[in-house]
């Protein structure tokens, strides 16, 4: 078993990989060219967020049994296509749970707390209690769309604030706990003060918040994307704040995260989002801890040995 790792990563996955006893070469400057010219001799590829995993590659390697990619989520993997070849995908989903709910909760009680607006007007020596008067998590009731590990996670971070928690999950059955109630997306639509994202980019969930998502939500809500930024239209969060269907947003991701290619249109959004009180905004790191590094690799290569060990 030889394994090429074509992406940056956590000096933590090399003593792993050591134990295990995998062979690997860790190149990750290689670009696309240096990827197709060496995959043919390797059995395994390990990826993080770089590189797209498509039919030109997988007929460049006609040895690879898995690919695995270090991070949540498999929208740069043709997932049909590796099937077809019998090529196993992993994906450490469960490495940065802990990371995503925390950072849901940061980011909720930033906006609701007014602590972000705050401490911008405090350092231009603007004192103004009033007007940063805050609202509470407590009582509050939120949705989660998607509930595997990040959505478990924050369900279990929001009950302990006394959040009555819906969670709707498609590919789910009796996945209620006791963290959260298990739910369809219209009681959602009907219920839910907050409404958060949890879900991987697929061809069903391109665009998924739209304006009609948007107007057939029962009353104002607040949204959270943590997930990928192209489930939700940009200008669509930009009219729901102009009228007050949507009450604030918290966005890790947004739906072009290459800022110097944003169209006119979207940098007309984007400077909307930006200048907006009732917007937070990060830079896709709602996983990116210290810890998940670590984490993330811990799975990826838990996962790779349990399949080397059915195989034999």
């Amino acid at each position: 078993m030889k394994i090429l790792i074509v992406d940056e990563m956590h000096p933590s996955l090399f003593p792993m990989l050591d134990q295990a006893g995998l062979l690997y070469r860790y190149e990750p400057t290689f670009k696309r060219p240096q990827i197709l010219s060496h995959i043919a001799e390797y059995q395994g590829l390990i990826i993080r967020s770089k590189t797209v995993i498509d039919e030109e590659v997988l007929q460049h390697a006609p040895l690879l049994r898995f690919v695995a990619r270090a991070g949540a989520g498999l929208d740069l993997i043709d997932l049909e296509a590796v099937q077809q070849r019998n090529v196993q995908v992993f994906a450490a989903n469960e490495g940065n749970r802990d990371a995503v709910a925390e950072h849901v909760v940061g980011m909720l009680l930033g906006l609701f707390a007014n602590i972000v607006k705050a401490d911008r007007e405090v350092r231009q020596g603007i004192w103004d209690r009033e007007g940063n008067r805050g609202i509470e998590l407590m009582g509050k009731t939120v949705g989660l769309i998607g509930y595997g590990f990040n959505g478990s996670a924050t369900a279990r971070r929001l009950s302990g604030f006394g959040c009555r928690v819906l969670a709707y999950d498609k590919y789910l059955v009796n996945y209620g706990d006791n963290y959260a109630q298990e739910s369809s997306l219209e009681e959602i639509m009907e219920q839910a003060d907050v409404i958060s994202l949890h879900v991987p980019l697929t061809a069903e969930t391109r665009l998924m918040i739209n304006d009609d998502f948007v107007a057939n939500v029962a009353r104002p809500f607040f949204l959270l994307n943590i997930a990928r930024g192209e489930i939700v239209n940009m200008e669509t969060i930009v009219k729901g704040l102009e009228s007050g269907k949507i009450r604030g947003a918290c966005l890790d991701v947004l739906e072009n995260e290459k800022l110097s290619t944003l169209t006119p249109e979207q940098q007309k959004s984007f400077e909307y989002l930006c200048n907006s009180s009732r917007v937070i905004l990060t830079p896709h790191v709602a996983g990116w801890t210290q810890e998940s590094y670590a984490k993330i690799n811990e799975a990826l290569v838990n996962q790779i040995t349990a399949s080397l060990s059915v195989e034999k």
